[in-house]
């Protein structure tokens, strides 16, 4: 029997909440680790007053289809506030650019174990809808993304957003207006200072609305385990490659393939000790 996007949804977060149950009873949280490092979920760190970090994705399925992103991260005037950009390229057959995000984050919530920042973003249609590369018009995205330290060796994210495109435009030049609901969630096992398992379900369900008549979109949920790993100098430089296998359910149960992730972050200006976030 088919289970619905919600029944799933609530299973990993039950999954993740036992997890948080069974914390350790600890006071301090403070030890190294990596921050702002996952693959499909949005953790819930701003960059350190005058860090900046340059995130570059890979995904490719057994579809043959492949999309690569890049994506910078500023601070702007200390933690608090964080412009970023996300640029991506993707082939369905032949490649081109997708639509761009501008996005906007804030740092509600920092504290030695939870952390809550909200962002906004404007989708810019960049991308070609003619060949599926984007929408045609710009989109609205608002995302809430919370990160949760249940002991010193278990970080846990969870993710819940919802993206509205209006007068979006298709291929045939009819225009409908797109919602689309995400959510996800993760564990992060920090197995060392430097080195972290991690365990990601991400999914979404889209609805599309056209002439007054509500259709269906879909509903895409993956799964993805993968490692991370980082290189830290002296120079504040930090360098984390990591690679997961991300594996489709739901509308996207035949899909299966291999995601890579590589970010440089570091300081606009040369600082002696070694950061870990």
């Amino acid at each position: 029997m088919r289970v619905s996007v919600i029944n799933q949804l609530s299973l990993v977060l039950v999954f993740f909440g036992v997890n948080a149950a069974c914390a350790q009873n600890k006071t301090d949280y403070d030890s190294e680790r990596i921050e702002d490092n996952s693959f499909l979920i949005e953790e819930a760190y701003n960059q350190d007053p005058g860090v900046i970090q340059h995130i570059s994705t890979f995904q490719y399925m057994n579809d043959r289809t492949w999309t690569y992103t890049f994506t910078d991260e500023w601070p702007v005037g200390g933690m608090k506030h964080q412009l970023s950009t996300t640029i991506p390229v993707m082939n369905a057959g032949f490649a081109g650019f997708g639509d761009v995000e501008l996005n906007y984050r804030y740092q509600a919530v920092y504290t030695s174990r939870l952390a809550f920042s909200p962002r906004f973003s404007l989708v810019l249609p960049t991308g070609n809808y003619k060949k599926g590369f984007g929408n045609g018009a710009v989109g609205y995205q608002i995302s809430l993304p919370m990160s949760f330290i249940t002991s010193r060796k278990l970080v846990t994210h969870y993710n819940l957003g919802a993206t509205f495109t209006p007068g979006a435009k298709a291929a045939d030049q009819t225009t409908s207006d797109i919602r689309t609901v995400n959510y996800g969630a993760s564990a992060i096992l920090l197995v060392s200072p430097t080195f972290n398992f991690m365990l990601e379900a991400a999914g979404n369900t889209t609805n599309v609305k056209m002439d007054g008549v509500s259709t269906s979109g879909g509903n895409f949920l993956l799964i993805n385990p993968g490692f991370r790993y980082a290189i830290n100098f002296k120079s504040g430089l930090q360098i984390v490659p990591g690679i997961s296998v991300p594996i489709g359910l739901d509308a996207a149960k035949d899909r299966v393939g291999v995601f890579a992730y590589l970010s440089f972050e570091h300081p606009l200006k040369r600082i002696s000790r070694i950061k870990t976030n």
